[in-house]
C-alpha cells in the first residue's frame, strides 16, 4: 500500500484491460489508443484474447506511443479448465512479442506462470463474472493481482465486484495486489470506468512495469488518494472529497470513517489500525457519486 505514495515520481494514469478488433473489441488499435489518450490517459494496455481463433495476437501498439502517451504490450490469456469447466481468463501485462502460443495441453495455472517467468504482471480477470471459485484463485498462484473491479463485467451482467476474491485469498496468506480495469470492448460504454493510478518517475513501458510488480500504484473509478502515511498505530490517508474512507480487513475487522458523522467531505483522514495487528487491511475510499477507490494490501504481521 505504502510503495505507491514513498515511491519516487508521479502517477500515471492507465488502462491495463482492453480489447481491440484483433480480438473481440469493435476499435482498430490505433482507434482504442486514440480515445483513451483524449480521455486523458497516460498509457494503457491492449490485452487481446490469446486464442487460436484470433490468430494468438500480441496486438502491437507501439506504433501508437508518443511523448505524452504510452503502451504496454499484453494480452488475456485461455486455457482449460477453471473447477467449473470453463476455461481461464487469465490477465497478462508485459508480454515479450515472441511469447509462444498455448500449447495444447498446458493449463491455465501453467500458461500464467509461463507469462510470469517471461516478465509479466499477471492478475485473475473478473472473477466473479465466471464465476471463479476460491480453489481456483488458490489454483492461480503465478498472479500478482486480482481485479476488484471489472468495468465491461459490471455494466454488462453487474458482475464487475472482484473484491470477495480478493479478500478471500489475502486471507488465505496470499499476497496479491488490488486493480481497477476497464476490459473495453467498445460495446455499451465499456470504457473509462476503472483504472490503475501508477507511482514511476518516467512514463515507459519499462517503469510502469516495473512500478506495478511493485506494487506501486492504487486503483479508481474517480476518487483520488494523494498520500497515506503511518502515525504510529494510525493511518492517515489524503484524498480528494469523500464520503468514507474506511481500512477493510479479514473476517469483519474495519476501521471506518464517514462525512455525516465528521461533519462535512473527508479530505484527511486517520484510521486506527488496531484491528488489523497480525494480518492485512486495504483502504477504500467513496466519494458522493458511489464511485470508489482501493489501495494494495497493507500487511501487519
Amino acid at each position: 500500500m505504502l510503495k505507491a505514495f514513498q515511491a519516487p515520481g508521479r502517477f500515471w494514469k492507465g488502462n491495463i484491460h482492453g480489447h481491440s478488433d484483433m480480438s473481440d473489441g469493435l476499435a482498430t488499435p490505433k482507434e482504442a489508443c486514440s480515445r483513451y489518450k483524449e480521455a486523458g490517459y497516460d498509457f494503457i494496455a491492449l490485452t487481446d484474447h490469446f486464442l487460436e481463433r484470433f490468430d494468438f495476437p500480441l496486438t502491437d501498439t507501439r506504433p501508437y506511443r508518443d511523448e505524452t502517451f504510452t503502451t504496454i504490450i499484453g494480452a488475456e490469456l485461455h486455457a482449460p479448465e477453471t473447477s467449473r469447466g470453463d476455461i481461464w481468463h487469465v490477465l497478462a501485462v508485459g508480454l515479450p512479442f515472441d511469447f509462444a502460443p498455448t500449447a495444447s495441453n498446458e493449463t491455465g495455472p501453467e500458461l500464467a506462470w509461463r507469462a510470469r517467468n517471461a516478465g509479466a504482471f499477471v492478475a485473475i480477470a473478473h472473477p466473479h463474472w465466471y464465476q471463479l471459485q476460491e480453489e481456483d484463485g488458490l489454483a492461480l498462484d503465478a498472479a500478482h493481482a486480482v481485479e476488484a473491479y471489472n468495468h465491461t463485467s459490471h455494466v454488462h451482467c453487474d458482475r464487475g465486484d472482484g473484491l470477495v476474491m480478493l479478500d478471500a485469498l489475502l486471507s488465505e496468506g496470499k499476497r496479491l495486489f488490488t486493480i481497477a480495469v476497464d476490459d473495453s470492448h467498445w460495446k455499451n460504454n465499456d470504457a473509462f470506468g476503472g483504472w490503475v493510478m501508477v507511482k514511476a518517475e518516467e512514463n515507459t513501458p519499462e517503469a510502469l512495469l516495473a512500478a506495478l510488480h511493485d506494487g506501486a500504484f492504487y486503483s479508481s473509478q474517480g476518487p483520488e488518494i494523494s498520500d497515506i502515511r503511518l502515525e504510529g498505530e494510525d493511518l492517515v490517508v489524503s484524498t480528494s472529497p469523500a464520503v468514507s474512507v474506511m481500512a477493510v480487513g479479514p473476517v469483519a475487522r474495519s476501521s471506518q470513517k464517514h462525512a455525516l458523522s465528521e461533519g462535512g467531505p473527508l479530505t484527511e483522514t486517520r484510521l486506527s489500525l488496531e484491528a488489523f495487528k497480525g494480518a492485512w487491511c486495504r483502504v477504500a475510499v467513496s466519494d458522493e457519486s458511489g464511485r470508489r477507490a482501493w489501495t494494495n494490501p497493507l500487511w501487519l504481521d
